[in-house]
């Protein structure tokens, strides 16, 4: 985290006040790849997801189902929970399978919550400057819903961002990457069944995730890095510093907003369906 910031984060009291940010999504790449460094998480999502018919799919339902629990109503928390534990179910490991997993798991769920709640406050520290000490606080004690929200019990998550950091420290020395984990992040990173825009962005959303993985993470994925690719990337968060921080509110929330009208069209479908 930046502590040392000369500017405190835009007026954030709670988690709702941070993670309606569309910049948060420039960080998804970075929880997506630390997530798949586990080979529970890795395994599971490489056995059990269409990376190449859906390179987007992880990010798309981990994002709705992001912004649904922190800002959707009971019913909409309830059915994105819902869709969730039925994608879960079936995603655990045969007998006798090298890499034992299974998607319900806590501390799996955990790891998860935890790469979701590093990469965001990382990158919104970054650009828009150091919370607050309490405010930090807070919002951290606050991610724990990422993971209760399911089967992780609250008592999982470490107790405050001290514990955090110890766990987080332990964690990242303990990640194993081999070639089925590297081939799915190579798919996520190099996607082909994707709109000409989306591909055309895909060098930017490259480098930013090799910039904020841990180092032995990034080498780990043989992403390449460079003093060359170092200073581009301080030039994109940079420019995000000088910009993102004066955006309208319309325009920060952009996606948040997008996913939520796509969730509420998505359910309206269903009960449609099933009248």
């Amino acid at each position: 985290m930046h502590g040392d910031g000369v500017r405190w984060g835009r007026d954030v009291r709670t988690i709702s006040d941070m993670a309606g940010e569309s910049l948060l999504l420039g960080g998804g790449g970075r929880a997506i790849l630390l997530q798949l460094a586990d080979p529970g998480v890795g395994h599971g999502v490489a056995e059990h997801s269409d990376f190449v018919e859906r390179p987007l799919a992880r990010l798309h339902g981990t994002m709705t189902y992001l912004y649904a629990i922190v800002f959707g109503s009971a019913d909409e928390v309830a059915f994105v929970r819902d869709l969730v534990d039925r994608a879960h179910g079936p995603v655990r490991s045969a007998a006798g399978a090298p890499v034992s997993y299974d998607a319900v798991d806590p501390e799996l769920q955990l790891w998860v919550a935890a790469t979701l709640y590093d990469s965001a406050i990382d990158l919104y520290e970054r650009v828009h400057g150091a919370l607050s000490p309490a405010a930090a606080e807070r919002v951290y004690r606050e991610y724990a819903l990422v993971g209760t929200a399911l089967q992780m019990p609250e008592s999982l998550w470490p107790v405050d961002r001290a514990a955090f950091s110890a766990y987080w420290r332990a964690r990242v020395d303990g990640l194993v990457v081999d070639d089925v984990t590297r081939d799915v992040a190579h798919q996520l990173l190099h996607p082909t069944n994707v709109p000409w825009a989306l591909r055309a962005a895909m060098p930017l959303a490259r480098l930013v995730t090799a910039g904020l993985l841990p180092a032995s993470v990034r080498d780990a994925f043989r992403l390449p890095w460079s003093p060359t690719r170092r200073r581009v990337f301080d030039g994109v968060i940079a420019v995000c510093r000088a910009v993102v921080p004066r955006l309208p509110g319309r325009v920060r929330h952009v996606l948040r907003d997008a996913y939520l009208r796509r969730l509420r069209a998505y359910m309206a479908r269903s009960a449609a369906s099933r009248a």
